[in-house]
């Protein structure tokens, strides 16, 4: 768009003026002066024959105008090496800001982009905006732990609230219900998505964005921080033409990641990958990627149906949620497929617990079953500033499990370079479960969870223990590890 279009299209210029230029057409309002007719011919250098509609026709046009405009929003931070002052921003926003002005100069606008701008320097994966009864908080997670950034004024809340939902064509008279959205983003040189999430409070609407920076994405299966012997193993079992391989593990804790590094691993001209995502966070070149859309009734169970008359090769459910589409899997790993998912469960072998509760019988678990990774994030040791120490009584008790266990570990201390915190990134710690014979007739048999562990745990690390092995090589520290893996308490 021109600057001539940007002005004469921008919402403030309407409102005030009473005239409108789209896709070449003039439309006025009854009431719009002839001074505002005669500008627009000035810069057009044209006549034109304008198009009069009532008061309240404008504004539906415009506002149906704006949003189709902003809902693929280029929005730019330039400068990502600038120091920003956002309490300074917060300031300049009158109370009557026009939500509707396109404006890149409005300070809404000005805000929102040095949020986002100050939120990507930071390595944020989220920002939350959150209102409450006497203040606007503004937090970012950086390396899976939330901290504020920002507390403006109280009134800002529904501006930067309704802004926002402009942006990713959200129903800003909707305060009621949760909505979804997206937003895509150029900040500097990085293609950013945000994924838009609002829920209703008690006092007033809470926003999560969630950052993607697709620029920075390169899933890579050597980069998952497996060890050796699991990277191995892990390249052994997706080259088998058919079965199941499942990555679990809570919300946030890189399943995502791992699914799509695996995918990219098997991505080439002679494999038909298709997938079902419920949202598609990754865009990989060469797959045939489906969205759920609950909407229209295209569920996981569904999706995977459909893709099974696609001829696929591998198959990827983003999520395992309920018997039918477990079901559905399974009959498709036996009919010669390779497919993954992931599930929400604490460990590795609850994965096979959560499957027997959904309904499959242990011989079709056994049956199908190829692997479970289970896996945390935990934040890396910032490098220009740790040091180590070393390790009192209870500490050299953690390591029980070598057979020399180390005299000094590495811990976190705090720099520049990290903003004091002592990490800097953050990298995987793993469970990895193979099914052998030895596993295949343990789920067989019915064995309850903790027999399966012990027999897991015969061939592999712990959780815990995988992530001990990342504490002696100082790639996090023994807090974090502890952090990640207290709801398994001893044995983790």
């Amino acid at each position: 768009m021109d600057e001539l279009s940007k002005t004469l299209c921008s919402s403030s210029y309407a409102k005030d003026n009473g005239v409108l230029l789209y896709n070449n057409d003039v439309y006025i309002r009854e009431d719009t002066p002839v001074l505002a007719l005669l500008e627009v011919r000035r810069v057009l250098g044209r006549a034109f024959v304008p198009v009069t509609v009532t008061p309240e026709a404008f504004d539906e046009m415009l506002a149906k105008i704006w949003q189709q405009s902003s809902g693929v929003s280029q929005q730019l931070v330039d400068d990502m090496d600038a120091d920003i002052d956002l309490m300074a921003l917060t300031e300049e926003i009158p109370d009557n800001e026009d939500l509707l002005d396109n404006d890149e100069n409005s300070p809404v606008i000005r805000l929102i982009n040095a949020i986002l701008g100050e939120a990507v320097k930071d390595g944020a994966s989220d920002i939350h905006i959150e209102t409450f009864e006497r203040t606007l908080s503004i937090r970012f997670r950086v390396d899976g732990v939330l901290r504020p950034v920002l507390q403006p004024a109280r009134k800002l809340a529904p501006l930067l609230v309704s802004r926002i939902k402009v942006m990713s064509k959200l129903d800003i008279a909707e305060k009621r219900l949760p909505q979804d959205g997206r937003i895509s983003l150029r900040i500097g040189r990085k293609a950013i998505d945000v994924r838009v999430s609002t829920i209703p409070s008690q006092y007033g609407e809470r926003v999560v964005m969630r950052l993607l920076d697709k620029s920075n994405l390169k899933p890579d299966i050597n980069k998952l921080g497996l060890i050796d012997e699991e990277l191995e193993k892990l390249k052994g079992l997706i080259e088998r033409p058919h079965g199941i391989i499942l990555v679990t593990g809570p919300t946030g804790s890189g399943k995502s990641t791992t699914l799509y590094a695996i995918l990219s691993a098997l991505n080439g001209h002679e494999r038909n990958i298709l997938t079902v995502e419920d949202p598609i966070e990754y865009e990989l070149e060469g797959l045939g990627q489906t969205q759920v859309n609950p909407r229209v009734d295209m569920t996981f169970a569904r999706g995977l149906r459909a893709i099974l008359r696609q001829d696929p090769d591998v198959v990827m459910i983003g999520e395992i949620r309920d018997g039918e589409t477990a079901q559905i899997a399974v009959q498709a790993s036996l009919t010669g497929h390779l497919v993954m998912s992931t599930l929400h469960t604490n460990s590795a072998a609850g994965a096979i617990t959560r499957l027997r509760d959904m309904g499959l019988e242990s011989f079709l678990i056994g049956s199908s079953l190829l692997g479970v990774i289970a896996q945390r994030l935990v934040r890396r040791l910032c490098t220009h500033c740790r040091t180590t120490s070393p390790l009192d009584a209870n500490e050299k008790a953690l390591f029980s499990f070598m057979e020399a266990p180390p005299k000094a570990i590495y811990r976190a201390v705090g720099c520049e370079h990290c903003r004091q915190s002592g990490y800097q990134g953050r990298a995987g710690i793993h469970e990895f479960l193979v099914v052998d014979s030895a596993m295949r007739r343990a789920i067989h048999e019915d064995k309850d969870e903790m027999s399966i562990e012990t027999q897991l745990f015969k061939q592999a690390y712990s959780l815990r223990e995988n992530g001990l092995l990342k504490v002696i090589s100082g790639v996090t520290s023994l807090e974090e590890v502890m952090r990640v893996t207290a709801e398994r308490g001893g044995d983790a």
